[in-house]
């Protein structure tokens, strides 16, 4: 299963961006990120704001990770 906050925080280490920088355009404290990160699971909404602020289509990630798992039911 992937966790939702640990991906986030992959992609953006792998774009070399920091937290701070994230914060600012999420328009939310550091801490905030942090708690973000933690997360399994993250709100549909909020995480299509990362998806934008990243320009990174983590609905396609999960549909790749989860998509025969719904098909098959």
């Amino acid at each position: 299963m992937l966790h939702a906050g640990q991906l986030v925080e992959q992609i953006l280490r792998e774009q070399g961006r920091s937290v701070t920088w994230f914060a600012d355009r999420l328009c939310c404290t550091r801490p905030n990120v942090y708690k973000i990160f933690r997360k399994e699971n993250i709100d549909i909404c909020l995480l299509w704001r990362i998806s934008d602020i990243l320009e990174h289509d983590f609905f396609h990630d999960f549909s790749q990770a989860y998509g025969d798992e719904f098909v098959a039911k």
